[in-house]
């Protein structure tokens, strides 16, 4: 019997294509472009890693600390390089460790391809050590998932898996493989990617005629908005989004996994959506004649009530996924397709225009809100340091170049708000399903994929807590990413809700958490803790020019909310500045 290294030689000389299943796992990763993954062995995939031992020059494997971490960092390296991200896991455990985070890569459209090992095949439906039925677990929170009983089916398995994660709106993959299919031997034929499938059609049929019925409507708007998600930036689709904006004048407005797509200083973008988002959108998406929405799904959150959304409005919306068109918002022109490919199409049919006296109604409302409160959070003066300055005073030193990795709550929402983020790309983060903890291993996998970028993580001193383990990955593979721990002693955004819904009833979000500089010392990362507003700026800059990993705790003030707001429940004509 050959071994593993013996098998991987035996490919590239030609000598016989009879190899293992696992060895034709990693010849799909290769064959993929895959150059960096993230894992845990375990009983299910050991034959895998021992195949992998032979590949270090081909493939670079990141031993993650948790399976969670893994999926999580799965999903960085996605987000920041444009490729799939891959996660390995063994069976049982392992596997549903790694449920969170592919339902956050479905509901966020990440493209990741996750491997589970699985028992024997014999063993299968026996209870056997370590076995779960990872298929049906799976099968709501995939795009598609498969399992593999024979090592025969790895190869086409694989291809399939690479192009339906990436194609249209992108998705994760889950494929299992029995412990006897990564140890079979079989002929292996070679590796062939896959473009077509006959039952599946990722980009729909793009109609002409609503190409033109929505350019109708957009020339005859007086007070048109555009609304843009993610849909942009996964399309790539940043120039021709940016042509269509300048040519209609329309003013223009982000959810949170659309920002950079263009420049935040653009005179058209006139800030961010959603219920922590700008004044001005949110309350004139109330009061525009036609809404046309690009790449983005009306979640809630962007929403709010919807039945008492913008129902004034003509909707014209583009997107790639027809499942999404008229799921929460009914639109007078569905445009289906890749807006890479209907964006072109509409704005050569659009007729050049400035929305002068409608972009002045949006300025008027942004000194309002500055004046109420984005003065007060970026530029205080008095009492303890608040979240939005520290990062007004992250701005200065990044320019907007570095890519920020925040976790879930008002660290989440200040950071989407204040930071300085003009590239695509630069913003990773938990937006559909809001899975704190998310921020530390995503930074992980966001510094592989994006090697040449600064990239910092920005996280509450709760969320932090809930994948800390994941800074012995840091501290094994000197991973270059600064970490922000803004500590304000609580669960901050269920304080919130707790204080201005539940007659500050602080119900269980009181926390008390470790000396985070002390943790990071232990794995010998550098930190520091601030307290003092003088010494913000030195602390960040001497984090910034730090070599190698850096921990920077900053206590910021305890009882202190993101506004404005818009309650749950409540029309964004309703939202609160105070």
């Amino acid at each position: 019997m050959k071994t593993a290294q013996q098998e991987a030689t035996a490919i590239s000389t030609s000598e016989t294509k009879q190899i293992s299943g696992s060895v034709a796992l990693l010849e799909a990763l290769v064959a993929e472009g895959v150059d960096t993954f993230f894992g845990v062995p375990g009983g299910a995939n050991i034959a895998i890693y021992d195949s992998l031992y032979y590949y270090n020059e081909k493939l670079e494997h990141i031993l993650v600390r948790h399976e969670q971490g893994a999926i999580h960092a799965a999903q960085g390296y996605a987000r920041t390089s444009g490729k799939v991200g891959v996660a390995l896991a063994t069976s049982g455990p392992g596997a549903t460790n790694m449920i969170t985070g592919i339902a956050d890569a479905m509901i966020d459209s990440t493209p990741v391809v996750c491997i589970t090992g699985q028992v024997y095949a014999h063993l299968l439906g026996t209870d056997a050590f370590q076995e779960t039925d990872i298929i049906n677990i799976t099968s709501a929170i995939t795009k598609w998932n498969y399992q593999i009983t024979d090592a025969e089916e790895i190869p086409g398995v694989l291809a399939k898996a690479f192009y339906i994660a990436c194609s249209g709106r992108p998705g994760p993959v889950l494929i299992d493989i029995t412990k006897n299919a990564q140890l079979q031997l079989f002929d292996y034929k070679g590796y062939t990617k896959c473009d077509h499938i006959r039952s599946y059609r990722p980009k729909p049929i793009v109609r002409p005629e609503y190409i033109e019925k929505a350019a109708e409507l957009i020339n005859q708007a007086k007070k048109p908005l555009v609304l843009w998600g993610q849909g942009v930036i996964l399309g790539g689709a940043e120039a021709e989004f940016k042509a269509f904006i300048e040519k209609s004048g329309i003013p223009s407005a982000w959810t949170i996994l659309g920002v950079g797509a263009i420049p935040g200083d653009h005179p058209l973008n006139v800030g961010m959506l959603g219920m922590h988002g700008n004044y001005a959108p949110n309350v004139l998406t109330n009061e525009c004649d036609v809404l046309i929405a690009i790449g983005m799904r009306f979640d809630d959150r962007v929403t709010g009530r919807l039945d008492k959304y913008a129902r004034q409005a003509k909707v014209v919306h583009l997107d790639i996924d027809p499942a999404e068109i008229d799921k929460n918002i009914k639109s007078a022109v569905p445009v289906w397709g890749d807006c890479k490919e209907t964006l072109p199409m509409l704005t050569a049919l659009i007729e050049q225009k400035e929305h002068t006296d409608w972009l002045a109604e949006f300025k008027t409302r942004y000194k309002e809100e500055y004046d109420i409160v984005i003065e007060l959070e970026l530029n205080p003066t008095s009492g303890e340091i608040t979240m939005g300055e520290v990062v007004r005073h992250l701005n200065v030193l990044t320019k907007g170049e570095a890519v920020i990795v925040s976790d879930v709550g008002q660290n989440q929402m200040v950071t989407c708000r204040y930071a300085k983020m003009d590239k695509p790309r630069s913003n990773v983060t938990s937006g559909g399903l809001g899975t704190m903890g998310f921020a530390l291993p995503a930074a992980i996998g966001a510094k592989y994929g994006a090697p040449h970028r600064p990239v910092i993580t920005i996280a509450g001193d709760g969320g932090f807590q809930m994948t800390l383990q994941e800074l012995g990955t840091i501290m094994q593979n000197k991973v270059d990413v600064k970490i922000i721990v803004l500590n304000n002693r609580y669960l901050g955004m269920i304080r919130q809700w707790q204080e201005l819904f539940s007659d500050s009833r602080y119900s269980f979000s009181d926390l008390e958490s470790p000396d985070f500089v002390t943790l990071a010392a232990s794995y010998r990362i550098k930190g520091k803790c601030v307290s003092d507003r003088e010494e913000l700026p030195e602390a960040l800059n001497e984090m910034m020019n730090s070599k190698g990993p850096f921990l920077l705790e900053v206590m910021v003030t305890r009882e202190n909310n993101v506004f404005p707001m818009v309650a749950q429940g409540c029309s964004l004509s309703e939202i609160r500045l105070k």
